[in-house]
């Protein structure tokens, strides 16, 4: 087996690789290794589609150009503007930018708008390892040495899910504004962005709008959570509370992406474990009529509706229909912005009762 030293100034390494410290590389089993999630990898740009750039290490991002050497992780995307694509059971001689932060699959079908773009598309040139040949894995949560029996909340917890019917419907913003507002009234606030695909946008958005903290599932090293089982995720879950809870927030938004009837987010809402420790929800949609359809779907599963929100409420139209049909509570921009938002939610949270916290050392 012969492993080679590579140039990290040749490499433009993306974001979900920003604790690997090797530089060893195994050309070797290109063709022979099958990869999984978070497996690191170097591969080559051959010809540039819907992908431009890629997140660094920094946070900014770099374009790429044909020719380009770049330092990526496997992984799986579900976004539906976007694109579908998975972690191949097979060596390729195409691979293709999953997303920006670093996720790297096949694409399986894309949004008809980026259909006469197509995806960039990159070949592999080898994988990272250590000294001893492994392969190096970002997701470094499958090495933890603690599990916990129960997730790890105290009772001045609050944790207030933002939920959406579909990408794009306004759920980081929600939580956006929702930080703003809580800031205003003085209190601490800790974001979790618990599913979804690598990119450090969302997070930063809302650690800019007021959260204390702000973290989401790549600080573990996934760089996407499509097609997790639900325990790996209710897993990841309970070891990004542990992170939180030094910063002793009194509000904890936890924004789960894409829409309900998305494989993770459907599993979640409907997992007893998880939703027990839920004091209520924002529901984001892009009309009236999803609004009030998704609030009604997750009050059927138990779930405490605080507001419906997102882009449908830059619609005074859309606001009547909701406020005419459904007794749901509307929240605009300014309402959730407004420090009176505590108000609000100190009428609608669900108070919870707590065990101690319980954790295994292993």
């Amino acid at each position: 087996m012969k492993l080679h030293k590579i140039n990290s100034n040749k490499i433009k390494k993306t974001i979900i690789c920003k604790n690997v410290t090797s530089s060893i590389i195994n050309k070797e089993i290109k063709k022979t290794y099958m990869p999984k999630a978070g497996d690191v990898a170097i591969f080559k740009v051959k010809e540039i589609g819907k992908h431009t750039r890629i997140q660094s290490t920094t946070g900014n991002n770099k374009y790429i150009l044909p020719g380009d050497l770049i330092m990526a992780a496997f992984g799986n995307r579900y976004a539906t503007e976007q694109m579908e694509g998975f972690i191949p059971n097979c060596y390729h001689n195409t691979y293709h930018i999953l997303g920006q932060g670093g996720a790297i699959g096949i694409l399986k079908n894309m949004h008809a708008k980026f259909e006469l773009v197509g995806p960039t598309s990159l070949s592999l040139v080898g994988y990272i390892v250590n000294e001893n040949g492994s392969v190096i894995n970002t997701k470094y949560l499958n090495n933890a040495t603690t599990t916990y029996k129960s997730i790890p909340l105290n009772k001045h917890h609050k944790v207030i899910l933002s939920l959406g019917t579909s990408m794009d419907s306004g759920k980081t913003s929600s939580a956006a504004f929702l930080a703003r507002g809580l800031k205003l009234a003085r209190k601490k606030i800790a974001f979790i962005k618990l599913t979804g695909t690598v990119y450090t946008k969302d997070k930063n958005m809302v650690r800019d709008y007021g959260a204390n903290i702000s973290l989401d599932f790549s600080y573990f090293g996934f760089p996407s959570t499509y097609m997790c089982s639900t325990e790996e995720i209710i897993s990841l879950y309970k070891h990004l509370i542990e992170q939180v809870r030094p910063h002793n927030p009194e509000y904890i938004i936890v924004e789960i992406a894409d829409g309900l009837l998305q494989r993770e987010t459907h599993a979640l809402i409907n997992n007893k474990e998880f939703m027990s420790k839920i004091s209520g929800a924002l529901f984001s949609s892009l009309d009236s009529m999803s609004a009030i359809a998704g609030a009604n779907m997750l009050t059927e599963l138990g779930c405490n509706i605080i507001g419906v929100t997102g882009l449908f409420t830059v619609s005074p139209l859309l606001i009547n229909e909701v406020k005419e049909k459904s007794n749901y509570t509307v929240l605009t921009k300014e309402n959730l912005t407004s420090r009176e938002i505590i108000n609000t939610l100190e009428q609608n949270v669900k108070y919870l009762k707590f065990e101690n916290k319980m954790a295994v050392n292993s």
